[in-house]
């Protein structure tokens, strides 16, 4: 077993050791996780939870009734997620191609192949490689695994890979190492999350960090 395979399987058994697992992606449909991916973006989980919760107290998560409604109202109803505005815009834009290419069924559009499904998701305006494949992945159950911020600054500081690598280049890296499992994607991206937010910040809590016995672990951040 390459040394960094094995690294990144014990990564995870540490991570769902201390964390527990985390149950992610919120939300009862996929529908509501591909709304979800798009009010995440650029902000925190907390403030999505209320801008989907108005969405769901007006009945307004099915895509047709969400595209229906008027720029003004929906941007009241999402102001919780901030930058309201532009992602009004990207919810349009997401809603408008699932209606146009699939009827608005959710269904009909994971029948699609993982890459061919991708490939459409990215040609959407405003929705990027990281929004992209957490609809993948959270919404659509694909095998894809979700690469963030706090991946890439986990993997740097314990050396396993290089400050400016691609975002496609680090999803290589786990692609590689790990089974082929979609529920292992789900919840080591999710345990990853939970480390950066809890002790793998900007500035590092490395010596409280489940991951300090690892080595090579950069402790000045």
């Amino acid at each position: 077993m390459s040394t960094i395979r094995q690294q990144l399987l014990e990564f995870y058994e540490t991570l769902l050791a201390h964390f527990g697992p985390q149950n992610w992606w919120p939300g009862d449909t996929p529908f509501e996780v591909m709304v979800g991916a798009i009010l995440t973006q650029n902000t925190n989980w907390k403030n999505v939870s209320k801008a989907m919760a108005n969405l769901k107290q007006a009945n307004l998560l099915d895509p047709h009734r969400l595209l229906e409604l008027d720029r003004e109202h929906l941007t009241a109803l999402i102001k919780p997620a901030g930058y309201f505005n532009i992602k009004a815009k990207r919810l349009h834009n997401l809603l408008t191609w699932l209606i146009d290419r699939f009827e608005g069924d959710v269904e009909s559009a994971k029948a699609l192949d993982t890459e061919t499904l991708r490939a459409e998701l990215l040609n959407i305006k405003g929705i990027g490689r990281e929004t992209a494949d957490s609809i993948l992945l959270y919404g659509f159950e694909k095998l894809i695994f979700v690469v963030d911020t706090y991946t890439c600054r986990i993997l740097w500081r314990h050396r396993l890979l290089d400050e400016d690598m691609d975002y496609d280049y680090v999803q290589e890296i786990f692609t590689d190492a790990l089974p082929a499992e979609v529920q292992l994607y789900n919840e080591y991206h999710a345990l990853l999350v939970a480390l950066g937010k809890t002790y793998c910040r900007p500035r590092p809590n490395c010596v409280a960090c489940p991951l300090s016995r690892f080595p090579h672990c950069l402790e000045d951040g």
